[in-house]
C-alpha cells in the first residue's frame, strides 16, 4: 500500500511541543493551504483546506525553532485518522499528517525563524545518522556579505 500526502501552506499557529517519556519530541500544529479556482458561474473562488500535521524527534525540535504561525511549509507525510470519545461518548474522529519531510519555504526575511531549508524525518527504527566528517564540515564556509551571526552548532542546522 502507499500512503503520501503532499501540501503546501502557511502554519495556523505556533508548534506545540512535548515530550513523550521516552525522550522522543512531538510537534504539533496546523497548516492551512489555499487553492483558487474559477466556480461555475465565472466567479473566482477561493477554498481553503485545514490539515492538524505532526513531527516526530528532531525534526519537531527544528520546526519548534525556527517556524511561528504564518510560516510557509511544504510537508511531504502520511495520512492518519485519528479517533476517541468526546466528553458526551459520542465517537469523533479527525484526518492528520504525520511528516516525514519538509521544506521551509519562506525566504530568509519573510520569518524570524530564518530562511528556507530542507529537513527529513528519518524513520524511527533506522539507527541515528553518523555526523559528517570532519573534512566535509570545514569545507562550507558561509559567505561575509551582511549575514548576521548565530550561535548554533552545525549538527543542529536542518538543511
Amino acid at each position: 500500500m502507499f500512503n503520501k500526502v503532499i501540501i503546501v501552506g502557511n502554519l495556523t499557529r505556533d508548534i506545540e511541543l512535548k515530550y513523550a517519556p521516552s525522550g522522543t519530541a512531538i510537534g504539533s500544529t496546523g497548516i492551512a493551504s489555499t487553492r483558487k479556482f474559477k466556480g461555475g458561474d465565472g466567479q473566482m473562488k477561493e477554498e481553503v483546506l485545514f490539515v492538524d500535521i505532526t513531527a516526530f524527534g528532531r525534526t519537531a525540535e527544528v520546526m519548534n525553532q525556527y517556524l511561528r504561525k504564518g510560516s510557509k511549509l511544504l510537508v511531504e507525510g502520511r495520512l492518519k485518522l485519528d479517533s476517541w470519545t468526546d466528553q458526551n461518548g459520542g465517537k469523533r474522529s479527525k484526518h492528520s499528517v504525520t511528516i516525514e519531510n519538509m521544506t521551509m519555504l519562506d525566504s530568509k526575511g519573510d520569518n524570524p525563524g530564518g530562511g528556507g531549508g530542507n529537513y527529513n524525518q528519518a524513520p524511527s527504527s533506522a539507527p541515528q545518522q553518523q555526523a559528517a566528517p570532519q573534512q566535509q564540515q570545514q569545507a562550507y564556509q558561509a559567505p561575509s556579505n551582511d549575514v548576521p551571526s548565530i550561535d548554533i552548532n552545525d549538527d543542529e542546522i536542518p538543511f
